[in-house]
């Protein structure tokens, strides 16, 4: 038999964005608000992530580098 109360999952706040059928989500929202599909920010690269270094090839420095280097490229050697 089942019961007739209510599981806790299904007491949980739901999160309300509209759909592309423009009705609500039903899905459990999070802390935020919103549930894992329609929302929230993103927590960002973990600390310490050697990926995110900047290697500086589109710096200013080495854009005007190129830049030099491209017009005494253009002028020639003459």
């Amino acid at each position: 038999m089942q019961s007739k109360k209510p599981l806790p999952m299904h007491l949980s706040s739901r999160c309300g964005a509209r759909t592309r059928r423009a009705t609500e989500c039903q899905s459990p929202a999070m802390p935020n608000g919103r549930c894992r599909m329609h929302g929230g920010t993103s927590p960002g690269a973990p600390l310490g992530n050697q990926r995110a270094v900047k290697h500086g090839l589109y710096g200013r420095e080495w854009r005007n580098l190129k830049a030099d280097a491209r017009t005494l490229m253009e002028c020639g050697w003459d």
